[in-house]
């Protein structure tokens, strides 16, 4: 398997996103943090110390997806239009999905994901003071989708 960051003689790199079209690129991630049944009401109740903890994950999760190009080293600054994260609480937890859309030479698979990533880790920031078993697991790319040409090539051709 040919990893694409990494060159002939196996140093990181950048790839060349130059010679490929923009095109609507959209991606899905998901994960879960574990709580105590107590946490979990809590935070239904809106009488966590710190606030609001469903709200301010939602918007940790929209802004590190915007800076998600700071944070990964090897990632494009993208224009991301569109950025959502909610939450399902479940019987054992939470339950976090993103979802992140651009038109975009290169995917926002990367986006999605940092976003369910600080969303999990603000809530457990959030609860750390009432919970001491919280579990971050199950961060995982659900799917992507891209619209219109591959690259620059296809896109004169059509």
């Amino acid at each position: 398997m040919k990893l694409s960051h990494l060159n002939k003689r196996g140093a990181a790199r950048m790839i060349d996103v130059s010679r490929k079209a923009k095109v609507r690129r959209t991606a899905r991630a998901q994960g879960k943090i574990q709580l105590q049944g107590a946490t979990i009401r809590l935070i239904r109740a809106g009488l966590l110390k710190k606030g609001d903890a469903l709200a301010v994950a939602r918007i940790a999760g929209i802004g590190a997806a915007k800076k998600t190009w700071e944070l990964v080293p090897l990632c494009h600054n993208i224009g991301i239009e569109r950025v959502g994260v909610d939450f399902h609480i479940v019987e054992d937890g939470i339950e976090i999905k993103s979802v992140a859309v651009c038109t975009d030479k290169t995917g926002i698979e990367m986006e999605a994901l940092t976003a369910v990533a600080v969303a999990a880790l603000t809530l457990y920031d959030m609860c750390k003071g009432v919970d001491r078993n919280m579990k971050i697991e199950e961060i995982r790319l659900l799917g992507k989708t891209k619209d219109g040409p591959r690259d620059a090539r296809a896109a004169g051709r059509q």
